[in-house]
């Protein structure tokens, strides 16, 4: 058995696994990789994050040729269907492992590929393509496998006509209806990519409200614009069985209803990939969802096994894993560390949701004085020249200290707007402030001139106490 040393072993090249590894081996460590697919870039780049985003902005496109008066001169309203849609997310994936690939021989970081146990807390078993075995030694390793779609046990899997978020990528027709079980991000997300493509959506939710954690306001408009998209939203539901047959998928529920579909994408809840890992073998177990537990150094309770991305849980997005593998990095190298904690939620839905800090309900409970600043992006000329006219901008302030608390946002570009009121709650508290939003000059038009608007339209309502 071939047996390699390294001072850092990272299993899985999502984006966790690849910063953890690039930042390590800029440090100077001999850092390698280990990865079961052939090509990098993990779920992320295959299944989750990047497929996903990549299709939602396909359909935007073909949305707006389809709704703005100015297209009609080219010709009558164009129907896509799924596969042809899925081509363009191909090519992106593409570039995407082009670019990673790029960074493992311009940091000298080896590349692995292969399956990795535990064999004990100093080395690793690695199942190689070719049956062979390798064993690869190392003074520290950090999991970042990621996670997968939760299958219950009674719902068959291997159907033609029920898919997951992974598999839902490689479907070849496009269903006149899809039922979507599971209203979480996913769910939602992929709500309005079906409804987009003309595509019949019945989106079941165990819960009483889409996506609780946001902003009630936030919340109640992206249930608005899913069932105005034509989306059947129905809450407090859960399955009893489905059933399946060559024709379509029904669903009953345990409220006694009966949905039919010609598909199903089940949405509900995701597995952290350890399962295959040989934890015994080193004294470490997954809680029910294959979930790690680390401590503020994302330290497993092995004390040179560490654990970051979404096999460790919440906040389970790309942005904060790839923060995670740098964090946990420099714990390692000894240069401190950092908890990613402060990660804005970024909601991929059309119109698309972003939001970082305090809600509504949370500063009520807690009984903070707040004032609230809105700017409809209808009122903006950036949005009115764009077409772009649905959403808002939220900003929740301290009444006294004028502290920004929180930003909500609800829209086109919801996610890169959401930064700028995010550097502002960074500062120092003295400069944390709603005031600058008034103070500054921001481009017209743009749709970031909305944070001036709901400045000034919160700053009058406290002057009006």
């Amino acid at each position: 058995m071939a047996e390699q040393k390294f001072d850092l072993v990272v299993i899985g090249s999502g984006p966790a696994g690849e910063a953890a590894a690039m930042s390590a081996a800029k440090q100077g460590m001999r850092v390698a990789v280990i990865e079961k697919r052939q090509v990098v870039g993990g779920n992320c780049t295959h299944k989750g994050t990047i497929p996903s985003k990549a299709l939602r902005h396909s359909v935007k496109q073909l949305m707006r040729y389809n709704t703005q008066s100015v297209f009609r001169a080219l010709g009558e309203p164009r129907r896509l269907t799924f596969p042809q849609v899925m081509q363009t997310v191909n090519k992106v994936i593409s570039y995407q492992v082009e670019m990673h690939t790029s960074l493992y021989a311009r940091n000298r970081v080896e590349l692995i590929v292969g399956e990795a146990s535990f064999h004990n807390a100093n080395s690793l078993d690695v199942q190689l393509p070719d049956g062979a075995t390798e064993s690869v030694t190392a003074k520290k390793f950090i999991i970042a496998t990621g996670s997968r779609p939760y299958h219950p046990a009674d719902v068959d899997f291997g159907h033609e006509r029920v898919y997951d978020s992974d598999t839902i990528l490689d479907m070849q027709h496009t269903p006149h209806s899809i039922m979507i079980y599971g209203a979480g991000v996913i769910g939602c997300e992929y709500a309005s990519i079906f409804a987009g493509l003309g595509v019949k959506v019945d989106l079941i939710n165990t819960r009483s409200s889409l996506l609780e954690f946001l902003d009630d306001e936030i919340s109640d408009a992206l249930s608005y614009h899913l069932r105005d998209m034509g989306v059947t939203v129905r809450h407090r539901e859960e399955y009893a069985r489905v059933l399946l047959n060559a024709q379509g998928v029904i669903m009953e529920m345990q409220s006694g209803k009966r949905i039919h579909a010609d598909a199903l994408l089940w949405c509900n809840g995701r597995t952290g990939n350890t399962s295959s890992l040989g934890l015994d073998n080193v004294g470490l177990e997954a809680n029910h969802r294959g979930q790690l537990r680390v401590d503020d150094h994302y330290c497993t309770e092995v004390e040179n096994i560490y654990a970051v991305g979404d096999v460790i849980g919440w906040p389970s997005l790309a942005s904060a894993s790839y923060d995670q593998g740098r964090a946990v990095a420099a714990a390692i190298a000894g240069r401190g560390h950092r908890v990613v904690e402060d990660a804005p939620t970024g909601i991929y839905t059309l119109p698309e949701i972003s939001s970082v800090g305090k809600t509504e309900s949370e500063l009520t409970a807690a009984k903070v004085p707040y004032e609230v600043g809105r700017a409809l992006f209808k009122h903006t000329a950036r949005a009115q020249i764009s077409g772009e006219r649905v959403g808002m901008l939220k900003i929740l302030f301290h009444i006294k200290t004028r502290e920004i608390l929180g930003i909500h946002c609800f829209g086109a570009e919801a996610a890169e707007i959401v930064h700028i009121g995010q550097a502002i709650m960074k500062q120092p508290a003295e400069n944390n402030t709603i005031d600058y939003f008034v103070n500054t000059t921001f481009n017209y038009p743009t749709m970031a001139e909305a944070y001036r608007s709901a400045a000034l339209d919160g700053l009058n309502r406290v002057a009006r106490l």
